[in-house]
């Protein structure tokens, strides 16, 4: 996925089926709402809850689709290169972390 793409789309999309972006503060508690069902998924998935009978048609892939259009529509609405943005943190991570996790005994 192209990032700068992917926040083209989301905003033809916000153009043509919605009225206006919502505002920052109303994305942010849908990012917060979004991430929630994640970790909701995560948790009796993965983790030790016991997963109820009505999550279990829940769609991993989806919700997190759901927290990065969301995320898109937050840079896109604060002027945000996301493409910019992660190419340079991925240089800074990679640079500062080259042999960090390597070194790690918690990870062997």
């Amino acid at each position: 996925m192209n990032i700068k793409n992917a926040q083209k789309e989301v905003d033809d999309w916000i153009n043509a089926h919605g009225v206006r972006y919502f505002n920052e503060l109303t994305n942010m508690a849908q990012l917060t709402e979004e991430v929630g069902e994640v970790a909701r998924i995560i948790a009796r998935r993965y983790g030790e809850q016991s997963e109820k009978e009505s999550d279990k048609d829940k769609d991993l892939g989806e919700e997190l689709s759901d927290v990065v259009f969301v995320v898109l529509c937050l840079a896109n609405q604060t002027g945000i290169d996301l493409q910019e943005a992660f190419d340079k943190k991925m240089h800074k991570k990679t640079k500062r972390d080259h042999n960090r996790h390597h070194n790690n005994e918690k990870l062997k």
